[in-house]
């Protein structure tokens, strides 16, 4: 069994700053210390984007310190609130397709390749994925052969009847459509932008998402033209991959709900 981590939207703003009331850092600081202390046997941790809220130098620079505290290895990704270039400088090391998209795979154990995507479209809250990124993910997935797949991007390319969000999905999915059709070996399909835990599935993948460890976003079907904003506890998701299942475990890091034994 392979252990990894699932943290998503973590919408850092430069220290001394808070955002919708809260400190984006903190969180984010009590995010890691609790998966240091609970889960330091996970293999890596994967980060589905928007890890700054307006895309600052100082904010990717506190990034870069609070992530360097974290026991295991991880891997990122870029949303709509993120920057290409000020997330380049502060991880010189991070991986990037022959266009400059933060595009890439890696080894996630069990046999399986994770492909992690770039959904990015500078200065717009929705997602684009061009004929490029298209090209490169077919490229990938027809190396891949049978080989199991698991994608991580940050929006979604499918609706989830959360009217103002759904308005900012993936807006351009056909060459994402394009490149998966037919393939029958992607396992689930990880992402970010929500800030709800979701899960289901589309296409036949099994597909899911969690809480941020920033801010929320309210859980109503009937407002359009505003986000609706809540603060609901953050989480982080504990995936547990086995060569014939994959379990994702969403957890609330910061409740401190009496426990008991029954």
């Amino acid at each position: 069994m392979q252990k990894f981590i699932h943290i998503t939207d973590t919408h850092l703003v430069p220290p001394g700053e808070l955002l919708y009331g809260l400190n984006p850092i903190d969180r984010l600081a009590l995010c890691i210390a609790d998966v240091n202390r609970n889960h330091g046997d996970a293999a890596y941790a994967v980060v589905t984007g928007d890890l700054c809220h307006k895309g600052q130098p100082e904010a990717y620079a506190a990034l870069r310190r609070e992530f360097d505290k974290l026991a295991i290895p991880y891997h990122m990704l870029v949303g709509n609130h993120d920057d290409r270039a000020n997330f380049r400088a502060a991880f010189p090391a991070a991986k990037a397709d022959d266009n400059d998209f933060i595009q890439y795979t890696f080894e996630m154990g069990e046999g399986v390749l994770g492909v992690c995507l770039d959904t990015n479209e500078p200065g717009k809250p929705w997602g684009t994925f061009c004929a490029k990124r298209g090209a490169w993910l077919k490229a990938t997935l027809v190396s891949a052969g049978d080989r199991p797949v698991i994608v991580f991007m940050h929006h979604p390319p499918f609706k989830v009847q959360l009217k103002r969000m759904d308005d900012i999905s993936l807006l351009e999915p056909k060459p994402f459509h394009d490149a998966i059709e037919g393939r029958s070996n992607i396992r689930h399909l990880f992402f970010g932008h929500l800030h709800r835990p979701v899960a289901g599935s589309w296409r036949g993948i099994p597909i899911s998402t969690l809480r941020a460890t920033s801010h929320q976003v309210a859980l109503d079907f009937v407002i359009e033209g505003r986000i609706a904003g809540s603060h609901e506890p953050p989480a982080y998701g504990v995936c547990l991959l086995e060569a014939d299942q994959m379990i994702v475990h969403m957890h609330d890091y910061m409740d401190r709900s009496n426990t008991f034994l029954l």
